[in-house]
């Protein structure tokens, strides 16, 4: 379970996300320093297939994850990554995004 305090953090941060390409997004954060992190995040089909979730929350799906990053290891985030990537090395995120989406 998160620790309030980070997650008072992560609501903090500015999120700036843009479809850049099928199942691919641009992302660029803002953290509360103002300084400024770009990411492109993929999302695999099978992903969103076994999540059950549509194609109409996929952007949905990425801002949660991000949100959920900066929650557990904001310091992590790479510059280019998939969102299976979050499951590998977070076990829960499976678990617990669907109820945040």
């Amino acid at each position: 379970m998160p620790d309030p305090a980070r997650n008072d953090r992560a609501e903090s941060w500015t999120l700036d996300i843009t479809a850049s390409d099928s199942h691919v997004y641009d992302v660029s954060i803002t953290h509360p320093s103002r300084a400024t992190t770009t990411h492109r995040v993929s999302v695999p089909e099978r992903l969103m297939s076994d999540l059950r979730l549509s194609a109409a929350q996929e952007p949905l799906l990425v801002r949660a994850s991000l949100t959920y990053l900066l929650e557990h290891s904001p310091a992590a985030i790479p510059e280019r990554f998939n969102l299976d990537e979050i499951g590998k090395a977070i076990p829960e995120y499976r678990e617990e995004i669907v109820a945040r989406v």
